[in-house]
């Protein structure tokens, strides 16, 4: 790898275990990684030439530790939440910045960010009207199940479904403490297929880089439904294009996005696209490492050269970004744990000799515990295995080998293990 940027100074906000490989590929630039977050303990913090606690919110705690520094560039890591504090730092500190205040105001909030998408047409999850008091009236309307979230969390953090009012009150509880603007939204519980939507943006210009199909845990009633992986390209991907993308890019347009990289998360149901949700950075799934093996461009170098220089570097989307992938086929698979203590790991050496097996992202290890109030969220994530494959049958046959071998075990000799997905019905191969 190049090392044109030898000695220069980047701020990452952020050290979850999602941000480790963006810190190991600037660290792979020549680059001197600063990593700051509020826990000491973080792990893309072992990854960096400093790290500091100064927490990812606190823009005048971030601003004076930048100048402290005499930082080059200012990035994001894998957290939405943190989004509107890097672009009040880069103001601050006149360096580059992929979003912008407009920006920041239509995605860091689920409220405003669906209000935006109707205007273009593209459609959100039906909604019933309700606020903290909860009057009886609002209460009346609601057609149970029902899916309750804070407006400005992600992961699954504070998401709850309810089958019935008391349910509902237990969720607007857990929903409201776990958003810092104390909003949230109802939503009708969508129970149909659900898929990613993955854009590009260099220089004004929009590529949709990859649109999948995502499969989501149905063992934990009455929880957000955690993915277990996803399968790329998409069985709807034809008729995403002819419905949606216009719309889709239009309002990216128009609401000023010129540079950076954003997922959509949407449902398919009868016919119709519902978007639930969006990310304008790097995503925990990380679509990205299947796009660098399959595309050749790497998005975490393109973000890291803006973050220093105002450009995404020489990257020609329209010639090296394609939907289709190349004819091939890939996936990335979720392993989900129960909560308990990892007693051992069975199964998951074995992708380091696999060729169709491009990257293995893993987050928790043996004698890690799994929390209870991790269950229904992503931090209860073993790891994300990613495969790229020239057939369905050969993804499938690779899909179901790592769900047949891999076991976790806690000290009980119990699998914590979740089910994995239904490989054959999601390839169409039944």
């Amino acid at each position: 790898m190049e090392r044109e940027f030898e000695g220069k100074k980047l701020l990452i906000l952020g050290g979850n275990p999602e941000t480790t490989p963006l810190v190991e590929i600037a660290n792979n630039m020549g680059i001197k990684t600063i990593v700051s977050s509020g826990r000491h303990t973080d792990p893309a913090k072992k990854a960096a030439w400093k790290a500091y606690d100064v927490d990812g919110m606190d823009v005048p705690g971030l601003v004076a530790l930048a100048n402290e520094e005499k930082v080059d560039g200012v990035l994001v890591g894998v957290a939405d939440i943190l989004v509107p504090s890097y672009c009040k730092v880069c103001e601050a500190l006149n360096l580059p910045c992929y979003a912008t205040q407009q920006i920041v105001d239509v995605f860091a909030f689920k409220d405003v960010f669906k209000a935006t998408c109707e205007r273009y047409g593209v459609h959100g999850i039906p909604e019933f009207y309700l606020d903290a008091d909860m009057k009886r009236e609002d209460l009346d309307k609601i057609v149970y199940p029902v899916m309750v979230k804070p407006v400005d969390n992600g992961g699954g953090v504070g998401m709850t479904v309810a089958y019935n009012e008391e349910e509902l009150r237990e969720g607007v509880r857990i929903a409201l403490e776990a958003s810092h603007k104390k909003r949230f939204i109802v939503e009708k519980y969508m129970q149909c297929e659900d898929m990613g939507m993955y854009y590009t943006f260099k220089d004004g210009y929009c590529s949709a880089s990859c649109i999948y199909d995502r499969y989501t845990t149905d063992e934990q009633p009455g929880l957000s439904r955690v993915c277990l992986g996803g399968t790329y390209p998409s069985k709807h991907l034809d008729e995403y294009f002819s419905r949606m993308h216009e719309n889709a890019v239009r309002m990216f347009r128009e609401i000023g996005i010129k540079n950076g990289i954003l997922m959509l998360s949407g449902f398919f149901e009868n016919g119709e696209f519902y978007v639930y949700d969006t990310g304008f950075r790097l995503q925990g799934e990380a679509p990205h490492l299947l796009m660098k093996k399959i595309h050749g461009f790497d998005q975490r170098e393109m973000l890291i050269r803006f973050a220093l220089t105002g450009s995404e570097g020489s990257v020609d989307l329209k010639k090296e970004d394609d939907t289709y992938l190349r004819g091939k086929h890939a996936a990335t698979l979720w392993f989900l744990l129960k909560e308990g203590k990892i007693a051992k790991i069975e199964g998951l050496d074995a992708w380091e000799q696999d060729p169709c097996a491009i990257e293995n992202i893993q987050r928790l290890h043996e004698g890690d515990t799994v929390l209870h109030e991790w269950i229904g969220n992503e931090k209860q994530v073993l790891t994300r295995l990613y495969l790229v494959c020239d057939t369905k049958e050969q993804l499938a046959e690779r899909l179901k080998h790592y769900m047949d071998t891999v076991h976790v075990f806690n000290e009980a000799g119990e699998d914590l293990c979740l089910r994995g997905f239904d490989v054959d019905k999601a390839l169409g191969l039944n």
